[in-house]
This record gives structure tokens, C-alpha cells and sequence, in this order.
């Protein structure tokens, strides 16, 4: 895959029952999540590509490293650390974006350790997309096969979430199965909306419809 395509990650939420204890209600740590959560939404769904693009991205991996070290113990954070690594890559691009895809990939593995359940699951979705999004060896470490079981764990955890049936869509229409793609673009779009994430969702349907005119295009 060429390094220089873009990786953007947003990345959403699946759903399970953790087996581990779940963790004392805490809503500083809480609003503090949605925060970061929208933040990344807004820089990542409008801000102009270009340099600002790039800072924004920036300012946004700082906090969520300083929220992270807050609270070391928290998937949650760990995760959406990953996340606005993955998304920054995309913003900055070429071979220079490597480091950040592997701190991310460092920082969901370690959020799946902590709890694989954490947020429905999203570190699945989230490090599956960068295995098929990164260059393979020798470039890097991307990975058609890992990612493909990533996002199917995922599926198992949150079957009707719109990220992950968005992704593992986005997956099969790079491997070229245009049909079966388009069942799961419809199946992300037939999700329910998330509280307090209103412009992520709305993002992520436009994503959603440029996507399915991309396959059905393949399939005239």
C-alpha cells in the first residue's frame, strides 16, 4: 500500500459485558473523555487539510498524552490516545507518519492488556483499521490478514455499531468485495446515533455515502 495514503481513523465504539470489574464511577474522568472525543471530531471532521490541520492534530495528541498519563490505568484513555495518533498520521502523512502509527498500535495493544472490553471493545476496531491502512513490510507493519480478524473480533463485540461495520466495510471494499461491503455500509447506517457525538456520526454517514457510490461505481 502506498505510505503516503491517508489514515484516518475515527474510531468509534463496540459492545460487550467486560469480564473484568468495571471500573468506580468517576465523571471528571468521564467529561473529560467526551471532551477529547469531540475535540477530535471537530478537528477531524472540520478542519481544512494543510498545516492548521496538522497543529490541531498536534495540540489534540498532547492532551490526550497528558490524560493518559492521568490516569495510566484506563483503557479508555489509552484508547483515544491511539486514536488521535492514528488520525494525526493521516493529517501529516508520508513515511514521517510511521512513528505515530506505531505509537498507537503500542497504545491500543496496551489498552486491549488493561481491558479488551473498554468502550465496547474499540481498541479491535481501531488497531485493526491501522494493520490495513500502513504500508506492509518493509515500510511497516500493516497487516490484510491480522487486520481482517481484528475487525471481525470487533463485529462479534458491537455487530450493529457504526464504526465497526464502517470499517470492516472500508476493509472489504480495499480487498475488493464490492457486494459484501455494501451490506455492511448498510448496516452502518442503519446504526443508532450516539449521545454526545453528534458531529462524529453525522461525519462518519458522509463517509458512509461516499463510500457506498465508491462500490456500487465498482459494481456497474
Amino acid at each position: 500500500m502506498n505510505p503516503m495514503k491517508s489514515i484516518v481513523l475515527s474510531l468509534l465504539v463496540l459492545g460487550a459485558a467486560s469480564a473484568q470489574a468495571a471500573p468506580a464511577a468517576d465523571p471528571a474522568f468521564d467529561a473529560e473523555l467526551l471532551s477529547i472525543q469531540q475535540a477530535w471530531a471537530k478537528v477531524n471532521y472540520e478542519s481544512p487539510a494543510g498545516d492548521a490541520r496538522v497543529q490541531a492534530f498536534d495540540a489534540l495528541e498532547k492532551r490526550a498524552e497528558a490524560f493518559t498519563h492521568q490516569h495510566p490505568s484506563r483503557a479508555e484513555a489509552l484508547i483515544w490516545e491511539g486514536i488521535i495518533e492514528s488520525s494525526y498520521a493521516g493529517a501529516k502523512g508520508g513515511l514521517g507518519a510511521l512513528g505515530l502509527c506505531k505509537e498507537a498500535r503500542g497504545n491500543l495493544e496496551a489498552a486491549l492488556k488493561l481491558d479488551p472490553n473498554a468502550l465496547e471493545g474499540s481498541a479491535y476496531t481501531s488497531l485493526g483499521t491501522l494493520y490495513y491502512k500502513v504500508p506492509g513490510f518493509p515500510l511497516g507493519f500493516g497487516d490484510d490478514k491480522k487486520a481482517g480478524a481484528l475487525l471481525q473480533q470487533a463485529l462479534r463485540l458491537n455487530p450493529n455499531g457504526i464504526d465497526p461495520n464502517y470499517f470492516f466495510a472500508e476493509y472489504l471494499f480495499e480487498q475488493g468485495d464490492y457486494a459484501k461491503s455494501l451490506q455492511y455500509l448498510d448496516k452502518a447506517g442503519h446504526a443508532a446515533p450516539r449521545a454526545g457525538r453528534e458531529l462524529a456520526d453525522q461525519g462518519r454517514r458522509n463517509e458512509i455515502a461516499a463510500l457506498t457510490a465508491r462500490a456500487k461505481a465498482k459494481m456497474s
